[in-house]
């Protein structure tokens, strides 16, 4: 519960806003924002496919049902996917 708080911090006070604080599965913009913006600038990863590979693979655990997904708790599976949870401590 501590990584998920750290990581919803981290998103700062956007994550208030209605627009920010979801992503769509379907969207490939936000999946390049994801890609680009948390793991790259925020996480410190190399550009690879493994990260798309990675975006896909988790917002398929979190479920197809819902097409709008948190967008804190997918950067909490994200971080914990890659083995980064040091980074917010």
């Amino acid at each position: 519960m501590s990584l998920l708080t750290q990581v919803t911090l981290g998103c700062g006070p956007a994550i208030y806003s209605t627009e920010f604080n979801t992503i769509s599965s379907e969207n490939p913009d936000d999946i390049e924002a994801i890609k680009s913006n948390f793991l790259m600038k925020k996480l410190g990863l190399r550009d690879s496919a493994e990260l798309t590979d990675a975006i896909r693979s988790v917002l398929e655990v979190y479920g197809r049902g819902e097409p709008l997904k948190y967008r804190a708790v997918v950067y909490y599976m994200l971080t914990k996917y890659f083995g980064k949870e040091s980074h917010y401590q």
